[in-house]
């Protein structure tokens, strides 16, 4: 069974409008292009007991989540201790982590012509980006090598913890895509079929709806109106959506009810999803 997938974005920086998030668009992009999309998104700032109970949630979901922000080593950064007490799990070094870590650590000492110190107490404190909590696995960052990492919880759920950092997040979730769940690539190809409906109001068209969602099981019905489109005006979206070789049964007994209560219908749209 293909899993539902969910996206986090953690930071005060988000809800208060200092920065647009843009990884939720990103995500649905990444997710498209494997024949998968996005069930849901949850939004969090730096509250540890908030993001505590909205990571426990995630790991009893039995879904796939991406958590993005908050796994660095600052004191407004929780995502890593909330992820512990979400699980109820230790924390402690990774040694993969820590080996990437110091690795990059050299790296900078080299580009500064200076010795790589890594009893220095400000390198020491750069090991705190590689605590965890046990049982994690670590997600390669090609950026700068500082991993991001995975935990599945005991309620099936597995949360993916990648930084807030576009340049570092967006690579780091298609790798995890494309290394825990190619099986599950194009497995179940979703497609949307839907008609522009004019002078139409959407309690009128509510009795078909359900008509269609209880005659066609697997299906989703959706009303999308719109008062002041540049192009068709006040019009009503309206579709069905789910699996491909359900969707043309419940498409034609969509059509066929529009056409029996006398509907000004417009142009037909298809999306795959």
């Amino acid at each position: 069974m293909t899993p539902h997938f969910g996206l986090i974005i953690v930071g005060d920086e988000i809800l208060s409008g200092k920065r647009a998030d843009k990884h939720m668009p990103k995500a649905i992009e990444l997710l498209a292009a494997r024949g998968l999309s996005l069930s849901y998104a949850d939004y969090v700032g730096d509250n540890p007991a908030r993001l505590t109970a909205t990571l426990q949630r995630a790991f009893a979901s039995g879904d796939v989540v991406f958590s993005c922000g908050g796994i660095g080593a600052t004191p407004d950064d929780h995502t890593r201790q909330c992820a512990g007490a979400a699980l109820g799990r230790e924390l402690a070094l990774h040694e993969g982590a820590a080996a990437l870590i110091r690795e990059r650590m050299q790296d900078v000492a080299r580009e500064q012509g200076a010795a790589y110190e890594p009893e220095r107490a400000d390198n020491l404190h750069r090991l705190n980006m590689g605590v965890f909590p046990q049982g994690a696995e670590i997600i390669p960052n090609p950026y700068n090598k500082i991993p991001g990492f995975s935990c599945l919880g005991e309620g099936g759920g597995r949360v993916h913890f990648v930084p807030g950092f576009p340049v570092m997040a967006w690579p780091m979730m298609e790798w995890a895509l494309d290394h825990y769940y190619q099986d599950h690539f194009h497995s179940a190809p979703q497609v949307e079929r839907s008609v522009i409906v004019f002078g139409a109001m959407e309690s009128s068209l509510t009795p078909l709806m359900e008509q269609i969602e209880q005659s066609h099981r697997g299906l989703r019905v959706f009303s999308l109106p719109s008062v002041d489109h540049p192009q068709y005006g006040r019009h009503i979206e309206l579709g069905v959506k789910g699996p491909k070789d359900l969707v043309p049964a419940g498409w034609s007994s969509l059509l066929q009810g529009l056409h029996s209560i006398g509907a000004n219908l417009g142009p037909e749209l298809v999306r795959s999803l």
